[in-house]
């Protein structure tokens, strides 16, 4: 095998490898640690640039006509604000119980929208990518009106002056130029440049690369955050398991939605692959800062199963 088809075959896992393995080396050049505030301020430049140049090619290649909500997806919708709202409740009524911060990571896990990659992946996989913008768009709206109405109610450490319309502009604000603004702009490049629009629609994989880019960098981040840490080894380790449990949960679930909906990997990918970024952002912003953890955890986590199944897909292919 050929070192550019190994790394096309590889590309996930690759990209999880270098972005931990380059956090690594950068952190232990001594020369170079008068760079890390510069160094940090571009990564959070180019992040989402990366996911707007990502989303944006993804899009144009999605007819708005097939963007319509189907009613099998008020299943997964259901699954991710009911545990949300049930591990919620359980926090508020047992204020004190051992391990809140883990329950809370887990929460994040479930509420979280689904990955403004995952119409990427279903693609890749031959799956209907369509429907996934159709569900991303929903669920980030569910989520929208959830956090700030469950969220305040659960730490003392939440901000008590940040009441529900703030926190509702705040995840609107969020979620905006990393998913609306693309789509918008894909729709506008299609009804008036449809020649640029046509040369987009025939890069082939090169969204895929760009998020291979984004994850590398994300997993970056995690490490950094993970090095810098001042909690337990017990508590993180807590707040990975719970991470796994939620990601196997969703995949599982989604896998079996979308299997008797006749759309199996949109099923798969629209509720098990989450936007971890927007974890990290909400557990810093409205919960313990240590539940951001589960952002960085549940991407190693999706993104090995989406390399599991990218090789699946591959091999599926190689056959034929």
């Amino acid at each position: 095998m050929s070192i550019l088809k190994f790394i096309k075959n590889w590309t996930l896992p690759i990209a999880i490898v270098a972005g931990a393995a380059s956090y690594i080396i950068y952190v232990n050049i001594h020369a170079l640690d008068s760079t890390h505030a510069v160094a940090s301020k571009i990564v959070s430049y180019i992040q989402p640039l990366f996911l707007f140049c990502m989303l944006f090619i993804a899009f144009c290649k999605v007819n708005p006509r097939d963007l319509k909500p189907k009613s099998w997806m008020l299943i997964p919708l259901g699954i991710q604000a009911l545990s949300f709202v049930a591990m919620g409740a359980f926090i508020i009524f047992i204020p004190d119980i051992p391990g809140k911060v883990i329950i809370e990571s887990a929460m994040l896990c479930m509420i979280c929208p689904t990955a403004t990659a995952a119409s990427v992946v279903t693609a890749k996989l031959h799956g209907n990518a369509s429907t996934v913008v159709s569900y991303t768009c929903l669920i980030n709206l569910v989520a929208s009106l959830l956090i700030p109405a469950i969220v305040p109610l659960l730490h003392e450490a939440a901000d008590p002056t940040m009441n529900f319309e703030t926190s509702f502009l705040l995840i609107i604000g969020k979620v905006f130029p990393l998913l609306i603004l693309p789509l918008v702009t894909s729709w506008l490049v299609r009804h008036t440049l449809p020649l640029f629009h046509a040369i987009v629609q025939g890069q082939g994989n090169l969204a895929f690369y760009l998020w291979a880019v984004s994850l590398a960098l994300a997993i970056a981040v995690t490490a950094k955050a993970i090095h810098h840490s001042n909690e337990s080894i017990w508590e993180l380790a807590g707040i990975a398991v719970a991470s796994l449990l939620c990601c196997i949960i969703q995949f599982f679930f989604g896998r079996i939605v979308g299997v008797k909906n006749n759309d199996k990997i949109a099923g798969t990918q629209l509720l098990g692959q989450k936007n971890t970024v927007f974890i990290i952002w909400a557990g810093y912003t409205f919960l313990n800062p240590v539940t951001a953890m589960a952002g960085g955890f549940y991407s190693v986590w999706h993104n090995v199963i989406n390399s599991y199944q990218l090789w699946k897909a591959r091999k599926s292919e190689e056959i034929k």
